[in-house]
């Protein structure tokens, strides 16, 4: 994968951090995200998917989830490990894991 490639995803997910999810220029119309594991795994498809991811994250109070490693798994593929925070607003379920998510940019 390209280090431009490689920069993109950081920058994506730096924003994310930030809790911005208001930009989706960088985003294919078919990019596919993959939350692997944790509370809720879940594939989103297509920028309409995205808006599911911002669902997932409205379910929890001071939901926080910050990039802790990148790994390149192929010239359209990353896998983002992170460390996600927060409580679930309904159960009150405190979560502090890290999680696998996978960028496929096409």
């Amino acid at each position: 994968m390209s280090s431009a490639s490689l920069d993109l995803v950081r920058s994506i997910c730096a924003a994310w951090e930030r809790g911005d999810y208001s930009s989706v220029d960088w985003a294919d119309p078919e990019i596919e995200f993959v939350i692997a594991d944790g509370p809720e795994p879940g594939r989103f498809t297509g920028l309409g998917g995205l808006t599911g991811l911002r669902d997932f994250q409205s379910a929890w109070q001071e939901y926080h989830s910050e990039a802790v490693e990148y790994r390149q798994l192929d010239e359209e593929r990353v896998l983002v490990l992170t460390h996600a925070s927060g409580r679930g607003k309904a159960s009150g379920l405190e979560i502090g894991q890290r999680r696998a998510n996978v960028l496929h940019l096409r």
